[in-house]
């Protein structure tokens, strides 16, 4: 959260957290092939922090589990986001966090697709073409200031 800064959507709704993911016991069987799924890949975006308000993009709504879409066979995982108002101008900022989440997590063989919900927001094709170009996340990456952001996103707050 930005300190002294006016906050864009000051009043944002805020929605219930669905409940954890239960284990059963084959889950946990490391004998067993357990092809990632979508609501894996939900549970590892799902507390990731919004950049400016104390909540979680969950909380927020930004990420929904039917929004994530797994082909593990094919190793490719796309996930599409809804910022809160249609003019966020976080939205390159959850956007990269969310990717860069999924890249520390997933095997390199995965292809991470991140992208904005269509129609949610005035420049989804730019932000979009911002999280699709391979060099231009690299280079974000780079940047100190901008990877610190990136990593309060993902640290973990309690609940």
């Amino acid at each position: 959260m930005s300190g002294g800064t006016r906050l864009e959507n000051a009043n944002p709704l805020i929605f219930q957290r669905s409940g954890e993911r239960l284990l059963t016991a084959t889950d946990e069987d490391e004998d067993v092939a357990d092809p990632i799924d979508d609501r894996e890949i939900f549970d590892l975006i799902r507390s990731i922090n919004d950049p400016e308000h104390p909540l979680s993009l969950e909380e927020l709504n930004v990420v929904e589990q039917m929004r994530v879409n797994v082909k593990d066979e094919e190793s490719t995982v796309s996930v599409e986001f809804t910022p809160t108002i249609p003019h966020c101008s976080m939205a390159t900022l959850i956007g990269l966090s969310i990717k860069v989440k999924l890249l520390r997590s997933l095997p390199d063989r995965f292809k991470i697709d991140v992208h904005i919900t269509p129609g949610t927001h005035a420049s989804e094709d730019a932000v979009n073409k911002q999280l699709a170009d391979k060099e231009r996340v690299a280079a974000a990456l780079e940047n100190s200031q901008l990877l610190e952001v990136v990593n309060q996103c993902l640290s973990t707050r309690t609940i």
